[in-house]
């Protein structure tokens, strides 16, 4: 039996199951999304109500909700959670959390996003993409409006599982072997909704075969492409001249657009837009290595190696996401320095033990001094970063908040700032995280306080002092 839907409007003060639609956030191809809140829970929720021709067979339906159900269990901070999928009196829907903030179609629109932020924003997408790969969830559907921006400058990616939808039921052997034929069909049906996608579409998807994980990285490969240039590297005067270009044709190089960007981006955007899959990145993981890399080429202005230390920590960080098996060699380290230990002191030469107690005494103060200084240590590197961005007037540090001061706080200002914090939190193994608050609406008065408060790390060079107070009148006035 068919369902009866409403018109858009008329949801607004329903209740659907136990959520309450409060308002419409807007509209598209597959369905409209509502400001609704659960009623059980007490908490705000994105709603997406989806169109009934997208669900109407019912073998697409049932893949739909296995797989939106396992992208559900899906839990990192660059992905939107789905808290419930189902089916209500006006057909299938999606609850999931409300992001605040402004999509990367927005922000590139805007012109928002600087080299740096385009980077960081590629990054944060690209680990949430690497979480969902390892649990066998491919999104299918990466592209700048699908992922936001919050106030707090983090990445999130939505609508994980809504692509499966479009996929075809009938089974690869059965579909033409004409790929032509196929992307014709694709760019005469569903007009509407797929010109948005099909930008973003990796070659084996536009010919309809099978698709897997690194599908994803060529869509993220043209976000990042565009977010760096402000242009898209495929684009038809129809849909299917741009199918054809994703298929065919190779892009224009980003440095061919943009004259600071590193050589290095580009080999990266170049790998992540192979028209053969097992050309790309075989995995997320290692597109984000050399993603950080391109990352401090253009934090340093130099291109060169990676410094020995600073290649220590990123091995360090990452073995402390790795098996027990991948623990071995930092395991082996640790056992032949406690074996010198050991020697040092129970040695057969007593006579050498005062020199030992001597030179671990010294070391003992060196790592309590590192120690002591360690909050101002990490501030004062976080800081030397956010004070190359040439909005940002000033920075403070309260206790393990740093503020920042900008002209104009955009959006790449909350992305880079927080970025950078995140990449100083991850360095410490105790202790409570920084926290970082971005602000331009100061008035003199707090500048002032800022200013000549102890906590001052950074002023910008020529950063105009605010007015002083009047000095109080001191003229005496004569007795008559």
């Amino acid at each position: 039996m068919a369902t009866a839907v409403l018109p858009s409007d008329a949801m607004i003060g329903q209740t659907f199951k136990h959520y309450e639609v409060e308002a419409e956030l807007g509209k598209g191809g597959m369905g409209v999304v509502y400001r609704a809140r659960d009623t059980q829970l007490g908490r705000p929720v994105a709603l997406k109500v989806l169109t009934p021709e997208f669900t109407r067979d019912e073998d697409r339906k049932k893949r739909f909700l296995q797989e939106a159900r396992a992208a559900s269990a899906v839990n990192h901070p660059a992905i939107a959670p789905v808290y419930e999928v189902g089916e209500g009196p006006e057909g299938l829907f999606i609850a999931m959390e409300l992001v605040e903030g402004r999509t990367v179609k927005a922000l590139i629109q805007a012109r928002e996003l600087d080299l740096l932020g385009g980077i960081e924003v590629a990054l944060q997408v690209a680990g949430g993409l690497q979480k969902a790969h390892e649990a066998g969830i491919v999104h299918r559907d990466i592209k700048p409006e699908n992922v936001v921006v919050t106030p707090d400058g983090h990445a999130k990616i939505l609508d994980f599982g809504l692509a499966k939808l479009l996929e075809p039921t009938a089974p690869a052997t059965a579909r033409s072997a004409d790929e032509i034929s196929h992307m014709e069909t694709l760019a005469k049906t569903q007009a509407g909704f797929v010109l948005g996608t099909l930008r973003y579409m990796s070659p084996e998807q536009a010919r309809g075969q099978a698709i897997d994980y690194r599908s994803d990285i060529f869509s993220l490969g043209v976000v990042l492409y565009e977010m760096v240039t402000g242009q898209l590297p495929f684009s038809g005067s129809t849909p299917l001249d741009t199918l054809h270009a994703i298929a065919y044709e190779e892009t224009r190089p980003v440095t061919a657009l943009r004259p600071n960007i590193p050589a290095s981006l580009q080999r990266v955007v170049t790998r992540c837009l192979r028209k053969r899959a097992a050309d790309r990145y075989p995995d997320a993981r290692e597109l984000i290595t050399d993603l950080k890399a391109v990352q401090r080429e253009v934090e340093s202005g130099i291109s060169s190696k990676v410094p020995l230390g600073v290649r220590l920590q990123e091995q360090w960080t990452s073995l402390r996401h790795r098996t027990l098996g991948e623990w071995l060699l930092p395991a082996g380290v640790g056992v032949v320095l406690l074996a010198v230990v050991l020697a040092m002191l129970f040695g057969p030469e007593t006579e050498g033990l005062p020199g030992s107690l001597i030179f671990f005494g010294i070391v003992g103060l060196f790592v309590w001094r590192r120690f002591r200084n360690r909050r101002i240590r990490l501030a004062r590197r976080a800081v030397k970063k956010m004070s190359r961005m040439e909005e940002v007037r000033l920075i403070a540090l309260d206790g393990m908040r740093l503020t920042v001061l900008a002209d104009r706080a955009q959006a790449r200002t909350y992305v880079r700032a927080n970025a950078i914090v995140d990449a100083v939190n991850s360095s410490m193994f105790f202790g409570d995280p920084f926290t970082v608050v971005v602000r331009d609406d100061v008035s003199d008065e707090e500048a002032k306080a800022l200013l000549t408060g102890p906590g001052i790390l950074y002023v910008r060079e020529n950063e105009p002092l605010p007015p002083a107070p009047p000095a109080p009148n001191t003229t005496s006035v004569e007795q008559g």
